[in-house]
């Protein structure tokens, strides 16, 4: 019998939302979320804006477009919204409760991206540490008011609510990971000390996400890392080695 290809998950199903006054930004503000969309593995489906000066503090868009948005996300097959924004916990709750669906905004997109990319152990350590640090205030868009009250032996009365135990849980690992950081640190401070007994020019590469760091690296040092418009498709620091001597020159020999 042939051998059952393996399936793939079905890719997340996400419409987009914008809010911004200035329409001379929306191809770029529209271009950039698609890109975190589609580095973060998902499909956008559909989207909507909404002018505004200053957005709603606690829905992020008005009463009106949020029913809109209800509407629409339902009719693509939406499985969650993502908003261009960075939101606050209320907002985030009253919107999952409005909407029926997840919500994500920008920055967990990029922390999502993060995750997925990071691949040396002080890369993981860093992104967990602000995926639990960007949460930890949020939290309360997770529970409603009085909702699981914890009981048993040493909880009796009042209890311990499921928010609070959450947040003493989410801090214990955030200490845990500094710590952890606090290590790698020292250790790439013994391996600095080592590099600075036998001292060799170092060149760094530094830019925003798609600026071309990558393909210029692959250029002077002939390797083959990743290079992709998408963004951030790479996140940990890279280092090689290549004599000054062979670096490729598009105009003939290099010149003192």
């Amino acid at each position: 019998m042939p051998e059952a290809k393996p399936t793939q998950a079905p890719q997340e199903r996400l419409f987009l939302v914008f809010v911004n006054s200035d329409e001379g930004e929306d191809p770029y503000v529209e271009l950039e979320l698609e890109g975190l969309v589609e580095a973060a593995g998902g499909v956008v489906v559909g989207m909507t804006r909404q002018r505004l000066a200053k957005p709603h503090k606690r829905g992020y868009v008005g009463s009106g477009k949020v029913d809109e948005i209800k509407l629409y996300a339902e009719e693509v097959g939406a499985d969650t919204v993502a908003v261009d924004a960075e939101l606050s916990g209320i907002q985030l709750r009253n919107l999952e409760e409005a909407w029926g669906m997840r919500v994500v905004d920008r920055t967990t997109l990029i922390l999502d991206i993060f995750a997925s990319r990071a691949y040396t152990r002080e890369g993981q350590l860093q992104v967990e540490l602000a995926q639990l640090t960007y949460r930890l205030p949020r939290l309360m868009s997770i529970y409603t008011k009085f909702e699981r009250q914890r009981g048993g032996i040493g909880m009796r009365g009042p209890g311990e609510t499921q928010l609070e135990s959450d947040r003493r849980m989410i801090n214990a690992r955030i200490s845990r990971l500094k710590e952890e950081i606090e290590g790698v640190k020292q250790h790439r401070q013994l391996q600095r000390a080592s590099r600075h007994d036998h001292p060799v020019p170092t060149v760094s590469l530094v830019g925003y996400t798609s600026a071309g760091k990558s393909t210029l690296m692959n250029r002077l040092c002939h390797t083959d890392l990743l290079a992709d418009a998408m963004p951030f498709a790479t996140l940990d620091p890279t280092t090689r080695r290549r004599s000054p001597a062979s670096w490729p020159c598009s105009n003939g020999p290099a010149t003192p």
